[in-house]
């Protein structure tokens, strides 16, 4: 039985969203599903999908947080 945990940032999908939406979690749940069934032969009903929605101050790459990380690229991009 395969448990998958997809863990996304608590920030919106859209300008005016502040959280993933319960339509876009249920599409990750069922594709997340879909492919372990097509490449792994893993039976839907037997496949476990955890969504973990992080605070973006708990989040960060490249040794920044998420936020001065996206502007530190975006400045670079400029």
């Amino acid at each position: 039985m395969p448990i998958v945990t997809i863990q996304v940032t608590r920030e919106g999908s859209a300008p005016g969203r502040d959280a993933v939406t319960a339509e876009e979690k249920a599409r990750l749940i069922k594709g997340v599903s879909e492919v372990l069934l097509n490449v792994l032969n893993k039976p839907m009903e037997a496949t476990f999908v955890v969504i973990e929605e992080v605070d973006k101050a708990n989040w960060g790459w490249g040794g920044l947080p998420v936020d001065e990380y996206r502007a530190l690229k975006k400045a670079k991009s400029a």
